[in-house]
């Protein structure tokens, strides 16, 4: 897909009644409902799950319509608990009317464990399907409850091949609308398009100014595989800070137009022509992320963005214990840097 500006940004489609027009909409290369190109993220640590309720539920009441969670998250049952809610309240009419996505993970990439793993999503969100389910991570751990970080004695070989082919099954059986994958490189999708019957939907990856994914983007465009961006305000690394924050250009940028940081960083993804999750339960923060789409970057703030020093914060080695080794299975076979 090609960055979105003024004579592209037709190519996205507004709703009638939801999401609400503020929010465009993107048709994924599946059945399933257009996507709202703007999502709240539901991941928190520690994880509180009336917090994550109450947070859902006020993002409803903003208008969101696009929420993404994972089974490793924990956030599953209360966001199911926050949309049921919403329904009976008359927020909104039906579950039919958001956009659900979670994830697969590690402990469960096994082709006989896909579908019991989906099964269980479904019961703790109290859902029939999901709107689109995610293969979380490119790797297999040995089956058992998550656990982070995790142990190297428990990396094994994947099954992609078997594994995609019960993600397949899982869209036949509707239990889900469309599947895709996360934290897959060009790489990845190249072993997976291979032998995919069905082409992955999304690609749900890190991308933001300070990760800007080009070869990625470029690559998924092609294919018809949207990119859905995770961590777009960056997030804090091992040594607690967070580079998009705190980078000099987009804070210039960010006083020059009288918006926050976020609301440019948010609105350069938006012209990139890719969705973005955001994890914030903040109202006041929650209802800025909204106000993107009335105004655009100039071409001089587009160059400056293109050349900002580039830093990716997730990569497998970060997610593995620091003791231990892996067993028939390369750092380079779990890794998610492009090269």
């Amino acid at each position: 897909m090609e960055a979105i500006n003024a004579s592209t940004a037709p190519r996205l489609q507004y709703g009638h009644l939801n999401p609400p027009p503020q929010i465009p909409t993107v048709h994924l290369n599946a059945n399933a409902m257009p996507l709202p190109l703007v999502g709240m993220g539901t991941a928190e640590h520690p994880f509180d799950p009336l917090r994550t309720k109450s947070a859902v539920s006020t993002a409803i009441e903003l208008g969101y319509r696009h929420f993404d969670t994972a089974a490793f998250n924990q956030s599953e049952k209360p966001l199911g608990d926050a949309i049921a809610e919403a329904t009976s309240l008359g927020l909104i009419e039906s579950r039919g009317e958001v956009f659900v996505t979670s994830k697969l993970w590690c402990t469960d990439c096994h082709p006989d464990l896909v579908l019991p793993a989906i099964r269980s999503t479904l019961r703790k969100l109290g859902m029939e399907y999901l709107d689109l389910y995610l293969i979380h991570w490119p790797m297999s751990l040995m089956p058992g409850p998550p656990a982070f970080p995790i142990r190297r004695e428990d990396v094994v070989p994947m099954d992609l091949k078997g594994v995609w082919a019960a993600m397949e099954e899982c869209q036949r059986l509707g239990l889900t609308r469309a599947i895709g994958v996360s934290n897959f490189t060009t790489n990845k999708l190249d072993d997976l398009l291979q032998f995919a019957d069905i082409r992955p939907a999304v690609n749900q990856v890190e991308m933001n100014p300070v990760w800007q994914q080009h070869k990625l983007k470029e690559y998924c465009a092609e294919r018809g595989i949207h990119i859905t961006a995770y961590s777009p305000l960056g997030g804090r690394g091992r040594v607690g800070n967070n580079t998009l924050m705190d980078c000099q250009v987009l804070k210039e940028i960010a006083a020059a137009k009288e918006k926050t940081l976020a609301q440019v960083s948010l609105r350069w993804l938006y012209e990139q022509g890719v969705s973005f999750v955001v994890k914030s339960f903040n109202k006041e923060r929650l209802e800025e992320n909204l106000k993107i789409f009335d105004w655009e970057l100039t071409d001089d703030d587009r160059l400056k963005i293109s050349e900002i020093p580039q830093k990716k914060r997730i990569y497998a080695e970060a997610m593995l214990s620091n003791d231990g080794s892996l067993h028939g299975v390369a750092i380079s076979d779990i890794d998610i840097v492009e090269i």
